[in-house]
C-alpha cells in the first residue's frame, strides 16, 4: 500500500510540472488608431521600427474591428467579450455596471494573475466630467469599481508609463503569472507628440478622404503622433524584458477605436473601426504570419481566457482566435457588430451634431456592410476635428462647390440615409451607398437579418431593423410602384445637368459596364434613350437584369 501512494505521489507530482504554464499577458491599447496606419501596414513613409519588428516576430491582423468607434464603449467590449450594448455602456459617460466580469478578473480569480492597468484613462469607471449631481450618484451607490477588480490601478498618463510599470512589477508576487493592460494616448486628438513627423506632400491620403491640403497636414500631424507611441511601445518592452522576461508572454498591441477624422472616430465606417492588431507569443506564433479572417473586439477576451487554460463563460458572445495563433484550423466568424452612441459629456438639444449624439448599428461581412441610422436628421460633423484644417478645408470645398459629389452625399447630406449599403470589393472606401437598389435587396436583407438577431440578443433598445409588412386593406387597388426615397437622393446626385433625366454616362458612372447595360434597358421603359425620375426612382422594375 505504500509503494502505491509513493507512485500515486510521483504521478501527481509528475503531472503538475507536466502541466503548461500559463502565459503572463500584456494588452497594449493605441488610442484613435486606425488600419494602416503604421509602416508594416504599406505606410512607408511612417518611421515604425519597433512595432514594424514586433509584427515581423509575430502575427499581423488585417481586418480587426471594434465593438464602437469610441473609446469608452470599445474597451467595454475589449475586456467583458460582449458587446457595448449587451454590457449597457453604450453612453460614454457611463461606468461598466459591477455585475459584467471582466477577462482580467477571471484570470486573476480562477488562474490567480496578479492583475493591472496604467497609462491614460482606462475609461470604464466613468469619465469624470459630469456635474456635482452625477458625482454624488456616483459616490453614493459605489459606481468606481476598477481599485476593486484589479490589483493596480492607475490612469495618470503615457508619460508616467515608466515609473508605473516599475510599481506594478514592484508590487507583483514573485513567480505569480500577471496580466497587465498599457494604455496609450498616442494618436488621440490634438496630433502634437510628433518631433519629425512626414512631409505632407509625400503622403498617401485615403481614399475615404479628399485630398486636400488641410487633409494632408493633419495626416501628417496623426502619423507624427504614432511614430512618437513607437518609441514608447520600445520602452515598455524593455521594462518587461528587464522585470520579468519576455518568455512565455502573449503580448496584444491593438487600438481602441479609428482615428478623429471624417468617417472615422465616432463613425461605423471602417476607419472608425477597423484597427491594427499585431500579436506575439514566443514559442507559439509562427513569426511573420499574417490573417485576413474578421476579429472583433469581443474576441480579445475569449482568446486571453483559453490561452489561459480557462473555459470561456456563455455570457461572453466573442468567438476565441485562439487557433489561429497556433496555427490550428479556425472557423471565422461570419460577421462583425459594432454600435454608436451619445459620445463624450453631451447632451441632446435641438442643436446636436451627430458628432455629439447618434445612434446607429452596423454589420459587417467579408465583402458587404450595412449601417442602420436611427437619428439620421442630425447633422453631420466629425469627432474631435472639426477644426482642424482637413475639416475647415472639406467645408471650404463644400460651400464652393468643389468637394467631389462622393463627399457631398456622404457628410453634407440632410437627412442621412438610414440605411446606407456597401459592397467594400468594389468600393472599399464606402462611397456609394447601394441600399434600396433592386439588385442588392437578398444582401440587404441577409445583413439586417444578423444584425435583427445580434439585437435582439444583446436585448439592444432601438427599433429592429425588420418589422412585419404593413397589412393590405381587403379589396384595395393594386398600387403603382413605391418610391424609393434612397433612390430620390442618388436621381438628384447624378443629373449632373440639371435636366430633369439622366442620360447614359449620368447613369452609368461608377458602374461596371455590362450592370449599367443591364439596368439602363430595364428601367427605360418607354425606350427614349434617358430615364425619367419616375422611371429611376422606382422601387420596384418589371424585367430586371439577371445576374451574371
Amino acid at each position: 500500500m505504500r509503494t502505491f501512494f509513493i507512485v500515486l505521489s510521483l504521478l501527481v507530482i509528475g503531472f503538475a510540472q507536466g502541466a503548461p504554464k500559463p502565459p503572463n499577458i500584456v494588452f497594449v491599447l493605441s488610442d484613435d488608431h486606425s488600419y494602416p496606419f503604421l509602416g508594416c501596414y504599406g505606410r512607408p513613409e511612417m518611421k515604425t521600427p519597433h512595432l514594424d519588428q514586433f509584427a515581423a516576430e509575430g502575427m499581423k491582423f488585417h481586418r480587426m474591428f471594434t465593438g464602437a468607434p469610441q473609446c469608452v464603449p470599445s474597451r467595454a467590449t475589449f475586456l467583458t467579450g460582449r458587446s457595448p450594448v449587451a454590457c449597457r455602456i453604450t453612453r460614454f459617460s457611463s461606468p461598466l455596471p459591477r455585475d459584467e466580469i471582466t477577462y482580467p478578473e477571471i484570470l486573476k480569480k480562477d488562474a490567480g494573475y496578479f492583475v493591472g492597468v496604467l497609462g491614460r484613462s482606462y475609461h470604464l469607471d466613468g469619465s469624470g466630467r459630469g456635474p456635482p449631481s452625477t458625482a454624488r450618484v456616483f459616490e453614493a451607490n459605489q459606481l468606481q469599481t476598477f481599485k476593486e477588480r484589479f490589483d493596480y490601478v492607475d490612469a495618470t498618463g503615457q508619460e508616467t508609463i515608466p515609473a508605473t510599470m516599475k510599481a506594478f512589477f514592484d508590487q507583483r508576487p514573485k513567480d505569480q503569472p500577471y496580466y497587465l493592460w498599457v494604455n496609450f494616448s498616442d494618436p488621440h486628438h490634438p496630433w502634437n507628440s510628433g518631433t519629425n513627423p512626414p512631409d505632407p506632400a509625400k503622403l498617401n491620403v485615403p481614399g475615404s478622404l479628399p485630398d486636400l491640403p488641410g487633409v494632408r497636414e493633419d495626416l501628417s500631424h496623426y502619423e507624427g503622433e504614432i511614430e512618437h507611441m513607437d518609441g514608447d511601445f520600445k520602452r515598455v518592452l524593455d521594462i518587461i524584458k528587464e522585470r520579468a522576461g519576455l518568455e512565455n508572454t502573449l503580448i496584444i498591441f491593438t487600438g481602441d477605436n479609428g482615428m478623429a477624422f471624417p468617417s472615422g472616430k465616432g463613425n461605423l465606417h471602417d476607419p472608425g473601426l477597423n484597427v491594427p492588431l499585431l500579436v506575439w507569443w514566443p514559442g507559439v506564433i509562427q513569426p511573420g504570419t499574417e490573417s485576413r479572417a474578421l476579429i472583433s473586439g469581443e474576441d480579445v477576451a475569449p482568446t486571453c481566457l483559453e490561452a489561459a487554460g480557462l473555459p470561456v463563460p456563455t455570457r461572453i458572445s466573442g468567438k476565441s482566435f485562439l487557433p489561429l495563433l497556433r496555427g490550428q484550423p479556425f472557423e471565422p466568424r461570419q460577421h462583425i457588430f459594432a454600435e454608436r452612441g451619445p459620445h463624450g459629456s453631451s447632451t441632446f438639444d435641438e442643436n446636436v451634431k451627430a458628432s455629439g449624439v447618434d445612434y446607429s448599428r452596423a454589420v459587417r461581412s467579408d465583402r458587404y456592410k450595412l449601417i442602420y441610422n436611427v437619428t439620421p436628421s442630425h447633422i453631420y460633423s466629425p469627432v474631435d476635428s472639426a477644426g482642424d484644417p482637413s475639416w475647415q478645408d472639406i467645408v471650404k470645398a463644400h460651400e464652393e462647390k468643389q468637394l467631389a459629389s462622393e463627399f457631398e452625399t456622404l457628410w453634407f447630406t440632410s437627412p442621412r440615409a438610414i440605411y446606407e449599403l456597401y459592397d467594400l470589393e468594389s468600393d472599399p472606401n464606402e462611397l456609394r451607398n447601394l441600399a434600396g437598389q433592386p439588385d442588392m435587396q437578398d444582401i440587404e436583407l441577409k445583413l439586417k437579418e444578423a444584425l435583427q438577431e445580434k439585437m435582439i440578443l444583446d436585448f439592444d433598445y432601438l427599433p429592429l431593423p425588420l418589422a412585419l409588412p404593413p397589412r393590405k386593406k381587403a379589396g384595395s387597388r393594386k398600387q403603382t410602384p413605391e418610391k424609393d426615397p434612397s433612390r430620390e437622393k442618388q436621381f438628384i446626385q447624378k443629373d449632373t445637368d440639371k435636366d430633369g433625366v439622366l442620360n447614359w454616362q449620368e447613369f452609368s458612372k461608377g458602374r461596371g459596364q455590362a450592370d449599367a447595360e443591364g439596368w439602363f434597358k430595364a428601367r427605360d421603359q418607354d425606350g427614349n434613350g434617358t430615364l425619367s425620375r419616375e422611371e429611376f426612382v422606382t422601387g420596384k422594375v418589371s424585367n430586371p437584369p439577371k445576374k451574371s
